[in-house]
């Protein structure tokens, strides 16, 4: 048999075989290369009538922000306040907005804060996992771009 072969170790005599005749049960798997995905989701859209403003969406926890009729950021993963302090749902308008604002309620920081609902309800910078009073919470990164490009008068809607 081709391949084969006899060889003497230590007082035995052992027979061997060539290992291209037959494949190792235990040889790694070929490997597969991945199937491109064929379809992808599309992000939620806004589910508010904001053409130029922010849109926010209580139960998905998510804002948008909007200029002539186009998402120009989000959907953004937003927090908001409990039960007993609730994001007010309905439309609104950009009030003021404040970069380095501090709450003389709470004794706390809102960087890049917007208001636009009465009782000083506002987007700001804020953890998304803690509760606010209230206001809408967004990453440092988000409450920037919000403030940038919302302006004093521009449409919000909360959903």
């Amino acid at each position: 048999m081709r391949g084969t072969g006899v060889v003497t170790l230590l007082g035995l005599t052992l027979v061997t075989a060539a290992c291209a005749a037959t494949p190792n049960p235990i040889a790694e798997p070929e490997p597969r290369t991945a199937t491109p995905a064929t379809t992808t989701i599309p992000p939620p859209v806004p589910p508010c009538a904001v053409t130029t403003g922010a849109c926010v969406s209580l139960p998905q926890h998510l804002a948008w922000l909007l200029r002539d009729g186009r998402v120009v950021r989000g959907p953004v993963p937003a927090g908001f306040g409990p039960p007993d302090r609730t994001t007010p749902a309905g439309s609104f308008h950009v009030v003021w907005k404040d970069r380095d604002h501090r709450s003389s309620d709470y004794g706390t920081d809102m960087p890049n804060s917007v208001f636009f609902a009465a009782g000083g309800i506002a987007f700001h910078a804020g953890p998304l996992d803690a509760p606010s009073h209230g206001c809408v919470h967004l990453t440092d990164a988000d409450s920037s771009a919000f403030f940038d490009g919302l302006n004093v008068g521009d449409a919000v809607e909360v959903r």
